[in-house]
C-alpha cells in the first residue's frame, strides 16, 4: 500500500505512548535531510505505560515492522512507509506513526 517514507526523526510510538526509535538507519539514503528506515531494522521502545505482569503483559521494549514498501528499496531492502504494519514485544500491539515527512511517497 502507498504511504510516506519513514525517516529517523519520524514520531513513532507504541500503542501505550512509549517512544520508539530505530536501532539504526540507512545513512546514505536521505529524505528531507534525514536517513531512511528499512523494514528489518528493529525499534527500541522507552516509556511504555503498559503495566508488567500480573496486571498486563508489558511494558513494550521493542518493535518490528512486519511489511515494508513493495516498490521502494534501499540496498535491496524495503523502506518503511507510513501505512506499514508492526508489532511490539512483549505486548503484541502495533507501533503507531504519529508524524513523518510529507514529501517523499512510496508504494
Amino acid at each position: 500500500m502507498p504511504g510516506y517514507v519513514v525517516h529517523l526523526n519520524a514520531q513513532v510510538k507504541c500503542s501505550h505512548t512509549g517512544v520508539a526509535t530505530p536501532g539504526s538507519t540507512v545513512p546514505n539514503v536521505l529524505v528531507v535531510g534525514q536517513p531512511v528506515v528499512t523494514q528489518p531494522i528493529p525499534y527500541v521502545i522507552a516509556g511504555c505505560t503498559l503495566p508488567p505482569p500480573p496486571n498486563g503483559n508489558g511494558p513494550c521494549v521493542s518493535g518490528q515492522w512486519l511489511k515494508g514498501a513493495q516498490r521502494v528499496f534501499s540496498y535491496g531492502v524495503p523502506l518503511v512507509l507510513q501505512d506499514a504494519t508492526s508489532i511490539c514485544a512483549p505486548s503484541g500491539t502495533p507501533m503507531l506513526i504519529a508524524s513523518t515527512q510529507t514529501r517523499v511517497f512510496g508504494m
